[in-house]
This record gives structure tokens, C-alpha cells and sequence, in this order.
């Protein structure tokens, strides 16, 4: 059996469709459905065992109840993956504490496990963009999201278990399967709903004389490239530490919305707007995730390109209104 947690979310469910395509079914997701989001939607195309609401499953792992089950690994993504959520004690609890349990688990198990830390662990950038355990005391998130990766990976590697967890720092990731995210939605579908509804798109001026409006720049990951990297380092026992998962290419939200009328076959028309004060101290102006780490670890795929990857994403999956795993 495999586990898979935050298995209804974007990438969380996309892993199982890449689990799926390499004809694994045994899986146990667990997930927070909600009262109100659409997330189940992702699942109904997927092929997995059972599903465990996220509070039955660890209060069922604290109760030894999965001790002595043959388990072949955890993919643990289940997290709040909002950047501008502000109560930092659900972050600690959700995102640090119960992947500290889950890591506990493993451990003591001698479970594969792989999970998610996130590029927003690199705060400003100023300490570069590169996946070394041994700097990672010097990164400064600018969230409190980025700041709950950051806690754990620190905790990870204090109590050595970076030696044989494996970590995916996530870049910014799109794709198939992200409709229930309300505001932390990427830009590529709001684009779609935008041209879609207006036949314009708007962005962030720039507040920094290095860059032109529209011109920050971001490495951007389309969410299969990810799934299938994640799926080569967990098939890797011997992998362990920290792995950016991006593109390695930092794009400009000009070239990414750009990309987004041309897959529409609209004109461009961009229409810049002020950013919110409570976001402009907290704002990157430039993220690019090194993935030669990866590379070196034996990872020869090629990158879909920025075009390549957002005109599957509309014209394959938004325009027809399907889910990874409809196809």
C-alpha cells in the first residue's frame, strides 16, 4: 500500500494519476474534504483503495493502528499551501507538526517517505535558489507559509532524518486540478478566466526599478513535469535531502499570459494594476529553482516549455472542463 496525503489537492492528486499510469492503484489518500470545496472532483477520475479524512488518519496513526501494515511508501503532501495565510498557529500545526509525525512514522517504520517543502523557503533570494541541506539555516522566508516549510526541513535535519526523507521544494506549479483553490489559483487559470470573460488579463505593476511591469519573473513548473519528478526521486531509495522541483527557467508573468492568448488565439492585451500594500514587502520579484541536483541524480527528462505546457493546459483540460485522469 501507498499513502498519499493531501491526495485530493493539485499536485497531491496528480501524483496519483502519475501513480496510476505506472500501474499503481494501492493507495490510501487522505485529504480534508470540507463542507464546501470542490476537491473530490479531482479524485473521481482516479484509480486508489481507500480514502481517510485527514484527522481520522493521524489520530488512527497516533492509535498504532497502521503498525505492522505493509506500507511501500508515503507521499506526504497534505499541508495549507496558502501564501498569505496569517495564523500562524494552524500553519505550525498542519504544515510542521503533523509532517514531524508523519516523518516519525516512517522513520520508525523504515518507510520511504517523500514530502513537500516549497521554494518559498528561499524568502527574497538573497541566499540563492539552490537545494543545499548544509545553508539552509541562513534562508529568511517572507510568509508564514514559507517560514512552516522552512521549520520542518530545519527540524528534519537536526534530528538527521534529511538523511533518508526526501524533500521537493516546490516552485510555482499549474496545471490540471487546481479549480477549487479560490485565491491561491495560478495565474494561468485566472488568465483563462479572465480572457475568457473580458478578453483582457490583469497584473501586478512592478514596484522595483529592475524590473518593468510585468516583467518579475518566476520559474514556473507545469504539474505533470513535477508529479514526474517527484515519482523518479521516490523511486530512488538512496535519494534523500532537499530537491527543487521547477523548470529551472525563470519566465516573466508577461511571457506566461502572453502564452495564455495565444493558446485562445486572442490578442494580447494586458492591463497592469497597484498590488495590495500588504503584499509589496512580501512580494519575489525573481525565483529560479537550480534542478541540477536532480540532474546529477540521474533525472534526463525534458521540461515542457512554457507555451508547450499552459496551451495543454487550456486547450486540453480547461477548455473541456476535465480532470487529470479523463483524458
Amino acid at each position: 500500500m501507498f499513502i498519499v496525503t493531501g491526495g485530493a489537492g493539485l499536485i497531491g492528486s496528480a501524483m496519483i494519476w502519475q501513480l496510476n499510469r505506472s500501474g499503481l492503484s494501492d493507495i490510501l489518500v487522505v485529504d480534508h474534504l470540507g463542507n464546501t470545496s470542490d476537491k473530490w472532483k479531482n479524485l473521481a477520475p482516479l484509480r486508489f483503495d481507500d480514502y481517510l479524512e485527514r484527522d481520522d488518519f493521524f489520530a488512527r496513526l497516533s492509535a498504532g493502528y497502521f503498525n505492522g501494515t505493509k506500507i511501500e511508501g508515503v507521499i506526504h503532501f497534505g499541508a495549507c499551501s496558502s501564501t498569505t495565510e496569517r495564523d500562524a498557529t494552524y500553519l505550525a500545526e498542519n504544515n510542521f507538526r503533523l509532517t514531524a509525525n508523519m516523518a516519525e512514522f516512517c522513520a520508525a517504520n523504515n518507510i520511504r517517505m517523500v514530502y513537500a517543502s516549497s521554494c518559498a523557503t528561499y524568502g527574497d533570494g538573497s541566499q540563492g535558489y539552490d537545494d543545499d541541506e548544509n545553508t539552509i539555516e541562513k534562508l529568511r522566508p517572507l510568509n508564514m507559509y514559507g517560514y512552516s516549510k522552512q521549520l520542518f526541513d530545519l527540524w528534519a535535519k537536526r534530528r538527521g532524518l534529511l538523511n533518508v526523507i526526501a524533500g521537493c521544494k516546490f516552485s510555482n506549479i499549474y496545471g490540471p486540478n487546481e479549480r477549487h483553490k479560490a485565491n491561491m489559483r495560478s495565474v494561468v487559470l485566472r488568465s483563462w478566466e479572465q480572457i475568457t470573460a473580458t478578453g483582457k488579463m490583469q497584473l501586478f505593476r512592478s514596484y522595483k526599478k529592475e524590473y518593468a511591469d510585468g516583467e518579475q519573473l518566476r520559474d514556473f513548473l507545469y504539474v505533470k513535469d513535477a508529479v514526474k519528478m517527484v515519482e523518479f526521486i521516490f523511486n530512488k531509495p538512496a535519494a534523500a535531502g532537499l530537491f527543487n522541483i521547477g523548470s529551472g527557467i525563470a519566465e516573466s508573468w508577461n511571457h506566461l499570459v502572453t502564452a495564455a492568448f495565444n493558446a485562445l488565439k486572442k490578442p494580447v492585451n494586458i492591463e497592469y494594476i497597484d498590488m495590495p500594500e500588504s503584499l509589496r514587502d512580501r512580494y519575489q520579484y525573481y525565483t529560479c529553482a537550480s534542478i541540477e541536483k536532480l540532474r546529477k541524480l540521474g533525472y534526463s527528462e525534458k521540461v515542457m516549455s512554457l507555451d508547450e505546457a499552459v496551451a495543454d493546459y487550456i486547450c486540453n483540460y480547461l477548455e473541456r472542463g476535465l480532470y487529470l485522469g479523463d483524458e
